[in-house]
């Protein structure tokens, strides 16, 4: 036994000599292929993927050599890949992904480009002719977010507040923004959303996959059809399936058409002063990784928000430099930041809201958005609406 025990001593020795070394060369390699920050401006994280539904909570490697400063959007553009796959859903295989840039990124020169691509998804609705079916430019056009599956709040808004009559002496247009759906039934909702879209014109499509941590893409993708196929509009509007939207009233009392457009303009609900939520449980969260800072630009809750014409490719074409984060109103205001524009308060601060409001002629007479809708409740509201709208009452909100 004492042999023994000194020969396994001595067999200890050995194997942790070896294992020593084994750990020292293993540093040695990844001191070498590590990825760098040169001079605080470049950060590399992981590839590219935005198929998931949730945030890759095994959060990207971030080296950085020097503390990032809290304006680090404005002054700082940083190449970025950001990876948010899904734990919960596997990514697609490589011929399921269209032809997708690895970085949402150019160098800085790329930025004042005039000539806008579709992006790096490919379009599989569009409808390109939308605007130039008339020679009347339109005066504003509705980015409305919604699902595959929300056919009847879509014939809801067709048929209300979306609806492109509302405003006879003015060109409206709306428009549904949709991802591909990744279920198993979504071949089946592919067939009735193309259909649908071959009977009302009005559905713009991009293949990526269609999730709450995807919304930033599909915002964009709205301004990119606009960028491309109707840089002339005056305004645009973007919005969700659920909300209530006075039409009549953004137009006529806000946008007031008889002026002339104004420029550079972007107002919504106003959100100051907010800061990253970094609880990993929160629906809204957002790593360091992805926002250093510690307080938001301004931003409008994407609830419902305006902005004029001129500002679509400027707000596009800076997404190019900014990092990518998965909340979209807060991703709009990142871009807004960079650009130098400050969103404008509403003359009034509850003519947009991100709540429900309820109902009475007055308020609804002269509020902008309300939310929380089913179709039936979009219908009853747009009716009780449109019966009283003439009505002469004091403005309560």
């Amino acid at each position: 036994m004492q042999w023994k025990r000194r020969h396994c001593c001595s067999y200890g020795k050995y194997l942790f000599s070896l294992l020593s070394l084994l750990v020292v060369l293993l540093f040695l390699v990844q001191q070498k292929y590590q990825p760098t920050v040169r001079e605080g401006l470049q950060v590399r994280y992981t590839p590219v993927s935005f198929w998931g539904d949730e945030l890759n909570t095994t959060k990207p490697k971030l080296n950085v050599s020097r503390q990032i400063s809290e304006t680090w959007l404005v002054t700082n553009p940083l190449t970025t890949v950001v990876n948010i796959s899904s734990q919960k859903e596997a990514a697609p295989s490589p011929q399921e992904v269209p032809n997708v840039k690895t970085t949402m990124a150019v160098s800085v020169e790329g930025e004042h480009k005039d000539n806008i691509t579709p992006g790096p998804y490919a379009y599989i609705i569009s409808e390109p002719d939308k605007c130039s079916q008339s020679r009347q430019a339109p005066f504003l056009v509705l980015l409305i977010s919604t699902e595959a599956r929300q056919e009847k709040a879509r014939n809801a808004i067709r048929q209300t507040w979306g609806n492109e009559s509302v405003t006879p002496d003015l060109r409206l247009i709306h428009l549904f923004l949709l991802g591909r759906n990744g279920e198993k039934l979504g071949v089946l909702q592919q067939k009735m959303l193309e259909a649908e879209s071959s009977r009302h014109h009005d559905i713009i499509q991009q293949d990526f996959r269609d999730t709450y941590n995807n919304l930033t893409i599909k915002t964009l993708m709205g301004l990119n059809w606009v960028a491309l196929h109707c840089p002339q509009a005056s305004y645009v509007m973007k919005t969700d399936s659920d909300m209530f939207v006075n039409t009549e009233n953004l137009i006529e009392n806000l946008l007031q058409p008889k002026m002339k457009p104004k420029m550079n303009y972007f107002t919504g609900h106003m959100m100051e002063d907010f800061s990253p939520i970094r609880n990993n449980e929160s629906k809204w969260y957002v790593p360091p990784e992805l926002y250093p800072g510690n307080r938001y630009p301004t931003f409008c809750s994407g609830t419902g928000y305006v902005f004029s014409g001129d500002l679509v490719t400027k707000i596009y074409q800076a997404s190019l430099n900014v990092p990518y984060i998965n909340l979209e109103d807060v991703y709009v205001g990142l871009c807004l930041a960079k650009l130098g524009v400050k969103p404008t308060p509403p003359p009034n601060p509850l003519l947009f809201n991100h709540w429900h409001v309820s109902y009475s002629s007055c308020r609804y007479k002269h509020l902008i958005t309300s939310h929380g809708f089913n179709p039936k409740e979009i219908f009853r509201y747009w009716r009780r609406l449109q019966s009283t709208k003439h009505n002469a009452c004091i403005n309560m909100i």
